[in-house]
């Protein structure tokens, strides 16, 4: 397998500010999910995938429009996570891939798809091993339109309350597991 920064390199090959943005987020989830993987020994968390899926968990957003944070393609911001993981399925990374398309919000029921109008298969992508968990609930810390902001529990939980209660009480026992 390629390492992470070799994958970010194939598809952002410029050092321009997305892939500053995109480095810099991707590390600050892997910090975090590599600290609470580390505090909490107890869980069968392979590190290695953990900090793999951490630094590609967005790597498909260059494709889609989101202006805001450097992105200027045409996909809807809610497919770069399908994006990624059709790109590292390429490459033959499977378990990254489920990360990717798993991390959107608390992750992304066949409901949201179809009201969404996305262009996937209408099912449910929900985190389940604690790797694709863990990236998902670390991700939620950090805002890409917000890099330097660090968010505190409260403030995620009301953030995914405009979403609905699910992913609130998702957030709510990831907390209780990886906290």
């Amino acid at each position: 397998m390629m390492s992470p920064l070799a994958v970010i390199d194939r598809y952002y090959p410029h050092f321009d500010e997305l892939r500053r943005l995109l480095l810099h987020h991707s590390w600050q989830v892997a910090d975090r999910a590599l600290r609470c993987a580390a505090a909490h020994r107890e869980l069968p968390i392979d590190r290695h995938l953990l900090l793999r899926g951490a630094l590609l968990h967005d790597l498909g957003v260059f494709q889609t429009r989101a202006p805001s944070i450097h992105c200027h393609g045409t996909e809807h911001y809610l497919m770069h996570g399908f994006i990624g993981a059709r790109l590292l399925r390429e490459l033959g990374c499977e378990a990254e891939a489920r990360i990717c398309e798993r991390h959107t919000g608390t992750g992304l029921t066949a409901q949201t798809i179809l009201e969404r109008g996305l262009s996937v298969e209408p099912r449910d992508y929900l985190p389940e091993t604690l790797e694709e968990q863990l990236v998902c609930y670390a991700d939620k810390f950090y805002s890409k339109s917000r890099p330097d902001q660090v968010l505190t529990f409260e403030q995620v939980c009301t953030g995914l309350q405009r979403y609905g209660e699910r992913g609130v009480e998702k957030f709510r026992e990831w907390h209780a597991m990886f906290g």
